[in-house]
């Protein structure tokens, strides 16, 4: 076990926390890490893994969050302008079953496909090329509309992997080498175990005895499931997933990958998936990252970029363990027992007039807004009272600024001057915004009784 700068009760009860569901679910060995800022903060391990208690430089298989490095992949290449979301599998790949799906549909579990590849269980099968695979692969796996629903599938990132390789001339996994992992210095993620890693075992159901699980190589369904990987490098996975991308990707894709596109369970939205990233709430927070599970292993990833903390929890059991119920036990330990302090306000040390000009009362019709000055130029728009939208805009170099949240999220915000340069009004995505309620001067459309309010 280690940590850095925990109060001696924290670390005990998040300890405590993974040291029951290792005893009580029967996992031969359980690891765990918890971030806050950017550095594994705490990491445990319980049970063994070659006659001693798993450490943060252990590997493990991960499972499906491989897929969150697959999605990394085909999102650069969105960045580049090499693929468009919304284009069709078959600008890409052409000649499988999978055409008519877009790049997003399959990204985000919507595209309606079968969870599955056609044959055996591949999990514990020796793999197949992507061409043997396509041709098993017919119109009879589309179990629902494209776009309708959320429904999970494994063919699809099998698919993407492909779409990855076909674009880049790569392997999907050189590929993912070459422009994730090594820049982050993730060296201990790989396609097969490295030692020191943990075995994969099945635990019987009614005894304490064991059955170790194969690990093949997946081939055209690796992308779906293949890597293994340690605490240390998912810790960096989980700072990526927050946000601090290391100029792999912009912050804003990630923070794109993190908008909910889909939801599983519609009449509560208590988990959905993004862009190659899957969410839940819990207690309040909504996280976002991944789960993994393949013979023999147990896997997830949380982070709440919120609070800039995340957890990751392995076990090398096929079932059993709720590691995702875990890691969010963790997030929520280590948020309870040492909430982050908040930043320190300081005035700015600089800022435009102009902007300071455009601070305070706005009006939307009658309904009063307060624009307030932020930190790098930004404005916040937000409603005076109960009720109304708000948003935070982001200043851009031709002078205008763009919606970032709410209801505003990309519309163009821009400021209307009079003659003498003097702000006449706020045009936001047509509606307009006055000093004074229905301001007569204002370009309104439709007009102001020139009667006034009476």
């Amino acid at each position: 076990m280690s940590s850095e700068n925990l109060l001696p009760a924290t670390e005990h009860a998040l300890l405590h926390r993974i040291a029951v569901e290792q005893s009580a679910k029967r996992a031969p060995s359980l690891a765990a890490a918890v971030i806050r800022d950017g550095r594994l903060l705490w990491s445990g391990g319980r049970g063994q893994v070659d006659g001693q208690a798993p450490t943060a430089d252990t590997q493990y298989r991960i499972g499906s969050i491989t897929k969150t490095f697959v999605a990394v992949a085909v999102m650069r290449l969105r960045d580049e302008g090499k693929v468009e979301l919304n284009d069709t599998f078959d600008t890409y790949v052409p000649g499988s079953a999978l055409g008519g799906l877009t790049v997003a549909q399959l990204l985000a579990h919507a595209s309606g496909i079968t969870a599955e590849s056609p044959g055996s269980w591949w999990e514990r099968s020796p793999g197949t090329s992507w061409s043997e695979l396509s041709d098993r692969v017919g119109p009879g796996e589309l179990k629902h509309r494209p776009g309708r629903r959320f429904h999970y599938s494994n063919l699809g990132y099998g698919a993407l992997g492909e779409l990855v390789s076909r674009v880049r001339g790569a392997s999907w996994l050189d590929v993912v080498r070459e422009e994730i992992l090594r820049p982050l210095e993730m060296t201990r993620t790989t396609p097969m175990p490295e030692k020191p890693h943990a075995e994969g075992w099945a635990v019987h159901p009614w005894a304490d005895v064991l059955l170790p699980e194969p690990a093949h190589d997946a081939v055209s369904m690796a992308p779906a499931g293949q890597l293994w990987s340690t605490l240390n490098d998912l810790a960096r996975w989980a700072r990526l997933v927050g946000g601090d991308t290391g100029e792999v990707l912009h912050p804003d894709t990630v923070a794109e990958m993190r908008e909910p596109i889909v939801v599983e369970d519609g009449d509560h939205w208590l988990g959905g998936y993004g862009l190659g990233l899957q969410l839940a709430r819990n207690r309040g927070r909504r996280l976002a990252g991944h789960t993994g599970s393949m013979p023999g292993f147990l896997a997830t990833l949380w982070t709440h970029p919120e609070q800039a903390t995340g957890a990751v929890v392995f076990a090398n059991t096929t079932s059993g363990v709720e590691v995702p119920a875990v890691a969010a036990d963790l997030i929520d330990i280590l948020a309870t027992s040492e909430p982050r302090l908040p930043a320190e306000w300081a005035p700015l040390t600089e800022y435009d007039p102009e902007l300071l000009a455009m601070t305070g009362t706005w009006y939307w019709g009658p309904a009063a807004r307060s624009l307030k000055l932020m930190p790098g130029g930004w404005i916040n728009l937000a409603p005076i009272g109960v009720g109304g939208r708000a948003s935070r805009f982001r200043p851009e170099p031709d002078g205008t600024w763009i919606g970032l949240d709410g209801y505003y999220a990309g519309e163009t915000l821009r400021v209307v001057r009079h003659a003498d340069g003097s702000i006449r009004h706020l045009d936001l995505a047509t509606f307009i915004f006055t000093r004074t309620p229905y301001d007569p001067s204002a370009e309104i459309p439709g007009g102001v009784d020139p009667s006034g309010w009476h």
